[in-house]
């Protein structure tokens, strides 16, 4: 065991708890709730105000930074790679019981101290996640596509850069399984991009970008973006569709065998070479992949000659999500009735403000694999059963509770999710998760218990 399920751990983080929340602590089968991964953290901690006419300074929250680093670095000891949530009740005498809540095999890390998606079957992952790109026998490489000009203009403007070999370059091309575009290899002829080569000279790189039009990763650096490279959570992807109108330049997958992966725009979004465009791409067009998206890739030249001349694509395409995926709330569609489509694949039915919704115009439909309903906007949960189809439902605690209690729940799910809203305690809704990962004799999520004492409160 590592020090993350240590009483000294977390000992000054609860005593920063204590003394936030004494009031909250006091109260009968009172408690404090949090999580806690190696990049943030999220719990009720009370920070001091600043000196007026003084904005707020590191040293403010100084003692916080610390308590809390001293279990981020735990954390990487042991299995919680993710991050923890936790559950502590703390006595007046300063007795303390702190549960530990970890993500394991079957549960996904959540937001809070709550437990995120619950797989169900072991290894799925979402549809669009299995999704592979539609054949495009008619693709063609840009007009603009000239290796030859590439790599005359990025000799001139790189002319004491270090190209890779040939034997550099064939490495990649084993390692990746896949032949590398004649452009792309024409660029690796001139630079391949190695922080070494450059020395003490500091702006080397940023005279590359430039020169290039992005940070390019070095050959054996470059990567297949397929459907893998993009972390999958099932609460988010489950609720994406993969959607490639007709006019699309580049096709709405997660990912894509023929998305090659050479470079970066500075601001973690990946620029890659489409081997796979869309109806209206080319081969070997220039896309990003945003960082901030699961679906999908903007098109940003027609070549990687067009980058390299300044020559960019105009703007971002934009594609309607419905009747692929319909949102039903008090912005959007105004019932069920008007979400319901032979192509829908993802119901979301949001804030709600007049009565509970029936299921039954959706019931039957052939591609409805996802539904997430916020707590108390349906007006008969069993309804649920109808849809043979689902492989990952979303409920609030109490819908979830009347499936459980008429085994009603579906029996084709690979995932789902408990949508809790309010503060609601987290022993509780664990124990529901665990009923959830029976059903698909999964393991339950994992459970520590750590007492120890923090003395009276001063």
């Amino acid at each position: 065991m590592s020090s993350i399920h240590d009483f000294a751990t977390w000992e000054p983080l609860l005593r920063l708890l204590r003394d936030g929340n004494a009031q909250k602590l006091a109260a009968p089968d009172g408690y404090v709730a949090g999580q806690i991964s190696r990049d943030s953290w999220s719990m009720p901690l009370r920070r001091p105000s600043p000196p007026p006419g003084r904005a707020a300074q590191v040293e403010d929250v100084q003692a916080e930074y610390d308590a809390v680093g001293r279990v981020c670095d735990a954390l990487g000891e042991g299995a919680d790679d993710d991050g923890v949530s936790f559950m502590v009740e703390i006595a007046p005498t300063g007795r303390t019981v702190l549960h530990l809540l970890g993500s394991g095999p079957a549960a996904q890390f959540g937001l809070g101290p709550y437990p995120g998606s619950l797989l169900l079957v072991e290894d799925a992952v979402p549809e669009p996640w299995r999704r592979l790109p539609e054949p495009s026998p008619g693709a063609a490489p840009a007009p603009t596509a000239d290796p030859a000009l590439l790599e005359r203009t990025l000799r001139e403007r790189l002319p004491d850069a270090i190209g890779a070999t040939e034997e550099e370059i064939a490495a990649a091309e084993e390692r990746l399984g896949v032949t590398l575009p004649e452009e792309l290899r024409a660029l690796y002829r001139v630079t391949r991009a190695r922080w070494e080569d450059w020395g003490d000279d500091h702006e080397a790189a940023e005279r590359e970008a430039q020169a290039v039009g992005c940070e390019l990763l070095p050959p054996d650096r470059v990567y297949v973006a397929d459907a893998r490279s993009r972390r999958c959570f099932w609460e988010f992807g489950a609720m994406e569709a993969v959607i490639t109108p007709p006019d699309a330049k580049v096709q709405g997958l997660v990912g894509s065998p023929g998305w090659i992966a050479f470079g970066d725009n500075g601001g973690g979004d990946r620029l890659a070479i489409d081997l796979t465009p869309g109806p209206r791409g080319h081969l070997g067009q220039v896309i990003m992949l945003s960082h901030e998206e699961d679906t999908g890739a903007e098109p940003i030249a027609d070549s990687l000659t067009d980058l390299v001349m300044g020559r960019l694509a105009e703007g971002r395409e934009h594609h309607d999500e419905f009747p692929a995926v319909a949102r039903v709330n008090v912005r959007a569609l105004p019932s069920v009735e008007a979400a319901a489509h032979p192509d829908l694949e993802v119901l979301s039915i949001g804030a709600w403000e007049d009565e509970p919704v029936s299921l039954a115009p959706v019931i039957g439909l052939p591609r409805l694999r996802t539904l997430s309903a916020c707590a108390g906007t349906l007006a008969d949960p069993l309804e649920i059963a109808g849809l043979t189809g689902l492989e990952f439902l979303e409920l609030g605690p109490e819908d979830w509770r009347v499936l459980l209690d008429a085994g009603a729940v579906p029996h084709g799910l690979s995932a789902a999710a408990i949508e809790v809203r309010g503060d609601q305690h987290p022993l509780r809704i664990a124990d529901l998760a665990d009923e959830i990962l029976a059903l698909g004799n999964r393991p339950a999520i994992p459970r520590t218990v750590v007492e120890g004492d923090l003395g009276p409160a001063l």
